[in-house]
């Protein structure tokens, strides 16, 4: 008797190429003083010498901040793209990617207005002496963000982006293909890519191992390297202090390419029918 199959099993006879990798990961930056309201006190009162915390003394340290990025963006020659509403980022990074050479560089740096939570100072009144007072909430605001696109000799293409308001978080976009394409060229390894990925290569054995490799340690040294490239809100005794960017995971994909041989493929007359 025979036994059907499904379409997995008749489908893995014919792989010609197979690969596991991590495919884009989309991380937070993040100051973790910095993420409750009382943090931000301590972070104005006691770092800074402030006598209170209010969206004035932030004001400042923004306005430096955007400063800074337009200085960057002059100095090192870009390009300031404001994106459109409905724009693909990507499509624009595409174009610049397309007549990059393949140094390590900044692409261009992007501007987009973008909801963000931020903290406000609201006036409330004390029910027992009856005077007004300062409070500091969070909240959420249309703010302009910073979006820095650049290549790395071992990551590729990805980005930095930062909000320009108190606490100035960020996200980072990287992709682990294209980290394992650039060690896949260091190490001598031929390779066909795919715009996301691989499509074959000289030694598949030796190429799954580099794609095995990636891990917090080299994700860590990326984002340590460009925060120290790119202009940075936290002055250099905010951050002896304590105050520094923190990395964790908001989205993560694994990929598991399989292509298929041409046995597959079978081309038959159509039905004639008298």
């Amino acid at each position: 008797m025979t036994i059907p199959r499904n379409a997995a099993e008749v489908l893995a006879e014919h792989v010609s190429f197979e690969l596991e990798c991590i495919d884009r990961m989309y991380l937070n930056l993040y100051v973790p003083k910095l993420a409750y309201p009382e943090g931000v006190v301590g972070f104005f009162k006691a770092t800074r010498g402030m006598p209170f915390a209010s969206g004035a003394v932030m004001d400042p340290i923004t306005k430096g901040f955007v400063a800074a990025i337009h200085r960057f963006v002059i100095d090192n020659g870009l390009d300031l793209v404001d994106f459109k509403k409905g724009q693909r980022k990507d499509d624009v990074a595409q174009a610049y990617l397309a007549r990059h050479d393949g140094a390590e560089a900044v692409l261009f740096v992007g501007r987009a207005q973008e909801k963000a939570t931020v903290y406000r100072t609201e006036r409330r009144v004390s029910a027992k002496t009856g005077k007004a007072y300062p409070w500091l909430v969070r909240a959420t605001a249309m703010v302009n963000s910073f979006y820095f696109y650049c290549f790395d000799t071992d990551f590729g293409p990805f980005f930095m982006k930062f909000c320009s308001y108190f606490p100035y978080t960020g996200k980072v976009c990287l992709n682990g293909h294209h980290w394992s394409q650039q060690q896949a060229k260091a190490a001598g390894i031929g390779f066909e890519a795919l715009d996301n990925g691989f499509l074959s290569a000289d030694d598949p054995k030796r190429l799954q191992r580099i794609c095995d490799r990636l891990g917090p340690g080299h994700i860590d040294r990326l984002v340590r390297k460009w925060l120290a490239l790119l202009p940075h809100p936290f002055s250099p005794a905010d951050r002896r202090a304590g105050y520094r960017y923190q990395v964790s995971v908001l989205q993560a994909e694994l990929s598991l390419t399989q292509v298929l041989d041409l046995s597959l493929i079978h081309i038959s007359e159509p039905t004639r029918q008298a």
